[in-house]
Protein backbone atom coordinates (compact mmCIF):
# COMPACT_ATOMS: atom_id res chain seq x y z
CA UNK A 1 0.00 0.00 0.00
CA UNK A 2 1.30 3.94 -0.89
CA UNK A 3 2.10 5.80 1.85
CA UNK A 4 0.56 8.70 0.52
CA UNK A 5 -2.07 10.48 2.52
CA UNK A 6 -5.34 10.27 0.84
CA UNK A 7 -6.60 12.96 -0.84
CA UNK A 8 -10.33 14.83 0.45
CA UNK A 9 -12.17 17.45 -1.15
CA UNK A 10 -14.77 18.76 1.26
CA UNK A 11 -17.26 21.40 -0.02
CA UNK A 12 -20.14 22.87 1.29
CA UNK A 13 -23.02 23.24 -1.56
CA UNK A 14 -25.20 25.75 -2.92
CA UNK A 15 -26.14 28.79 -0.22
CA UNK A 16 -25.40 26.26 3.47
CA UNK A 17 -23.78 29.02 5.14
CA UNK A 18 -22.85 27.09 8.58
CA UNK A 19 -19.52 25.99 7.90
CA UNK A 20 -18.16 25.06 11.62
CA UNK A 21 -19.02 21.53 11.76
CA UNK A 22 -17.34 21.09 8.36
CA UNK A 23 -13.87 22.76 9.54
CA UNK A 24 -14.50 20.47 12.58
CA UNK A 25 -14.46 17.32 10.25
CA UNK A 26 -12.04 18.60 7.90
CA UNK A 27 -9.65 18.99 11.20
CA UNK A 28 -10.47 15.87 12.45
CA UNK A 29 -9.41 14.22 8.68
CA UNK A 30 -6.27 16.17 8.65
CA UNK A 31 -5.61 14.50 12.09
CA UNK A 32 -6.24 11.57 10.56
CA UNK A 33 -3.46 11.16 7.99
CA UNK A 34 -5.94 12.93 5.39
CA UNK A 35 -4.60 15.29 2.85
CA UNK A 36 -7.43 17.50 3.10
CA UNK A 37 -8.51 20.70 0.50
CA UNK A 38 -11.83 22.79 2.36
CA UNK A 39 -12.93 24.79 -0.39
CA UNK A 40 -14.86 26.91 1.41
CA UNK A 41 -18.67 28.24 1.35
CA UNK A 42 -21.23 28.16 -0.95
CA UNK A 43 -19.88 26.29 -3.75
CA UNK A 44 -21.59 25.45 -6.79
CA UNK A 45 -22.04 21.92 -8.54
CA UNK A 46 -19.42 23.13 -10.57
CA UNK A 47 -17.07 24.53 -8.13
CA UNK A 48 -16.95 21.04 -6.26
CA UNK A 49 -15.82 19.13 -9.65
CA UNK A 50 -13.44 21.40 -10.60
CA UNK A 51 -11.80 21.72 -7.26
CA UNK A 52 -11.63 17.82 -7.19
CA UNK A 53 -10.12 17.42 -10.78
CA UNK A 54 -7.67 20.10 -9.60
CA UNK A 55 -6.94 18.57 -6.07
CA UNK A 56 -7.30 15.36 -7.34
CA UNK A 57 -9.27 13.93 -4.74
CA UNK A 58 -9.41 10.55 -4.00
CA UNK A 59 -12.65 11.46 -1.74
CA UNK A 60 -14.81 14.02 -2.71
CA UNK A 61 -16.75 15.11 0.53
CA UNK A 62 -19.70 17.31 0.90
CA UNK A 63 -21.18 18.83 4.20
CA UNK A 64 -24.86 20.00 3.83
CA UNK A 65 -27.01 21.86 6.45
CA UNK A 66 -29.15 23.49 4.48
CA UNK A 67 -31.67 20.62 3.51
CA UNK A 68 -30.99 21.45 -0.48
CA UNK A 69 -28.50 18.30 -0.40
CA UNK A 70 -30.70 16.05 -2.81
CA UNK A 71 -30.84 19.12 -5.05
CA UNK A 72 -27.37 19.29 -5.36
CA UNK A 73 -26.39 15.84 -5.37
CA UNK A 74 -28.63 15.56 -8.20
CA UNK A 75 -26.71 18.37 -9.81
CA UNK A 76 -23.65 17.39 -9.24
CA UNK A 77 -23.83 13.50 -9.94
CA UNK A 78 -23.53 14.10 -14.00
CA UNK A 79 -20.79 16.82 -13.26
CA UNK A 80 -18.60 14.15 -11.55
CA UNK A 81 -19.03 11.15 -13.96
CA UNK A 82 -18.09 13.51 -17.14
CA UNK A 83 -14.74 14.71 -15.51
CA UNK A 84 -13.98 10.93 -15.03
CA UNK A 85 -14.55 11.12 -11.22
CA UNK A 86 -16.86 8.49 -10.78
CA UNK A 87 -14.70 6.14 -9.60
CA UNK A 88 -14.01 8.40 -6.43
CA UNK A 89 -15.71 7.91 -3.29
CA UNK A 90 -18.27 10.42 -2.86
CA UNK A 91 -19.58 11.15 0.80
CA UNK A 92 -21.75 13.41 2.25
CA UNK A 93 -22.99 14.54 5.94
CA UNK A 94 -24.72 17.21 8.06
CA UNK A 95 -28.35 17.69 8.64
CA UNK A 96 -29.71 14.72 6.17
CA UNK A 97 -33.24 13.17 7.20
CA UNK A 98 -33.04 9.50 6.94
CA UNK A 99 -35.92 9.20 4.14
CA UNK A 100 -33.14 10.79 2.47
CA UNK A 101 -29.86 8.60 2.80
CA UNK A 102 -31.19 6.10 0.18
CA UNK A 103 -31.73 8.51 -2.94
CA UNK A 104 -28.59 10.00 -1.71
CA UNK A 105 -26.42 6.46 -2.01
CA UNK A 106 -28.64 5.85 -5.13
CA UNK A 107 -26.87 8.91 -6.51
CA UNK A 108 -23.45 7.40 -5.93
CA UNK A 109 -22.93 8.98 -2.17
CA UNK A 110 -21.94 5.56 -0.27
CA UNK A 111 -21.03 7.37 2.65
CA UNK A 112 -24.04 8.86 3.91
CA UNK A 113 -23.32 10.38 7.64
CA UNK A 114 -25.77 12.60 9.59
CA UNK A 115 -25.09 15.28 12.58
CA UNK A 116 -23.63 13.24 15.46
CA UNK A 117 -21.81 10.65 13.27
CA UNK A 118 -18.72 9.94 15.68
CA UNK A 119 -15.42 11.80 13.78
CA UNK A 120 -14.03 8.49 14.34
CA UNK A 121 -16.74 6.65 12.37
CA UNK A 122 -16.48 8.80 9.74
CA UNK A 123 -12.40 8.71 9.08
CA UNK A 124 -12.19 4.74 9.82
CA UNK A 125 -15.07 4.70 6.91
CA UNK A 126 -12.72 6.84 4.57
CA UNK A 127 -9.98 4.53 5.19
CA UNK A 128 -11.76 1.47 4.36
CA UNK A 129 -13.46 2.78 1.16
CA UNK A 130 -11.22 5.34 -0.47
CA UNK A 131 -9.69 4.12 -4.12
CA UNK A 132 -6.27 4.30 -3.85
CA UNK A 133 -5.44 4.65 -7.10
CA UNK A 134 -1.96 5.44 -6.30
CA UNK A 135 -1.04 1.77 -5.38
CA UNK A 136 0.84 -0.22 -7.31
CA UNK A 137 -0.52 -2.48 -9.54
CA UNK A 138 -0.07 -6.22 -8.80
CA UNK A 139 0.01 -8.71 -12.10
CA UNK A 140 -2.92 -10.62 -12.60
CA UNK A 141 -0.56 -14.03 -12.19
CA UNK A 142 0.83 -12.88 -8.72
CA UNK A 143 -2.25 -12.48 -7.35
CA UNK A 144 -3.03 -15.59 -5.58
Amino acid sequence: MSDKPIKVVLAKPGLDGHDQGAKVVARAMIDAGFDVHYTGLRQSPEQVRDAALAHDADVIALSSMAGAHLDFCTRLKPLLEAAGLADRLWVIGGNLPAADHDALRALGFVGVFPVGTPLQATCDFLHRHAPRRDAPVVPAEVVR
